[in-house]
């Protein structure tokens, strides 16, 4: 059984503006499953139609095989929802939020679990203080603590770790594995590609409203990713359309300061050789050559040419 089905789902605000457009896809059950896509591209308007504070304009959600738009009650209380904005009473303790949130899910309580989410997330010692006295990312950590307070099926991150130190951050991400590992499925968004491509064993890539790929990560990477051929020159390269025209064969693009040709998947001696000579006949003789593997980040800019976009919107041309 699927933990998530989404069929053909859209969204159209009031002003004209589409959101979604016939996103379909499928978050198998038991996954870690990353949503990922650039700001603006979707990604919130789909978790808050999750979430039940935005309402669809047309298409099907289903979870664990229940009508996620029709059966509500049934879905929440399987679902547990971090969500990007940070809301609490100000008088209540976290240990407090955590036993009215598990009631609220006609949960009966359970001390041993509320102890646990509260260690496992580094509050046991701020449990007792009122939330205006935490600071943003014990705020965050305690979203999360209740978003599983009820013991969810399927729990929700949106950007979780935002204003986490890094190794609370690991750690945190520790947890979820554990949790992943006994069953729960994961679906994140984030921000940190490094993190997406580490955890996560499937992924959904969507820009400006429309899916783009949705697959399992290590698909994806063994037949998307590519190798690069970086060539370092004494000074800094601005590509012009006349390079582009040049070396369109090896889809030119700096990236950290660096000329990166695209080699063929297989990489062999005579794709670099070719790469090299069109590079030196163009520009001369570089002072560094290396190979570098694209990661999860290379191949979300490549295909939702965000790189591209952003040199446009500053008139640059690269």
């Amino acid at each position: 059984m699927n933990a998530l089905e989404i069929k053909q789902l859209s969204k159209v605000y009031n002003n004209g503006n589409v959101a979604l457009k016939d996103v379909s896809l499928t978050v198998p059950e038991g996954s870690f499953f990353a949503l990922l896509g650039p700001n603006g591209a979707g990604k919130s308007t789909l978790i808050n139609i999750l979430a039940d504070t935005v309402h669809a304009s047309s298409g099907s959600i289903s979870l664990l095989g229940h009508d996620l738009l029709l059966e509500r009650a049934w879905c929440k209380r399987r679902m547990g929802v971090v969500p990007q904005e940070i809301a609490f009473d100000p008088f209540f303790s976290p240990r407090e939020v955590l036993k009215f949130s598990r009631g609220m899910y006609g949960k009966k309580a359970d001390d041993a679990w509320v102890d646990e989410l509260l260690e496992r997330l580094e509050l046991t010692q701020h449990a007792h203080k009122i939330t205006r006295q935490l600071s943003g990312g014990m705020r965050r950590r305690l979203l999360v603590a209740q978003a599983l307070v009820h013991r969810p099926k399927l729990v929700i991150l949106d950007e979780p770790t935002a204003g986490v130190d890094v190794e609370l951050r690991k750690r945190l991400w520790d947890f979820m594995r554990e949790l992943n590992a006994a069953g729960t499925t994961i679906l994140l968004t984030t921000h940190y590609l490094e993190e997406a491509e580490e955890l996560c064993d499937q992924v959904a890539i969507i820009d400006q409203g429309k899916l783009i790929t949705s697959r399992p990560m290590q698909a994806l990477m063994g037949e998307v990713a590519s190798s690069s051929l970086c060539l370092r020159y004494a000074e800094p390269l601005q590509l012009s359309e006349d390079d582009h025209m040049t070396l369109a064969a090896f889809s030119p693009r700096v990236y950290d300061g660096q000329l990166c040709l695209t080699l063929n998947k297989q990489g062999n001696a005579s794709d670099f050789d070719a790469a090299y000579q069109a590079a030196s006949q163009r520009f001369g003789a570089p002072v560094d050559a290396s190979v570098r593997q694209e990661d999860l980040e290379d191949v979300f800019l490549r295909l939702t040419g965000t790189e591209k976009k952003n040199a446009e919107k500053k008139g640059v041309t690269k």
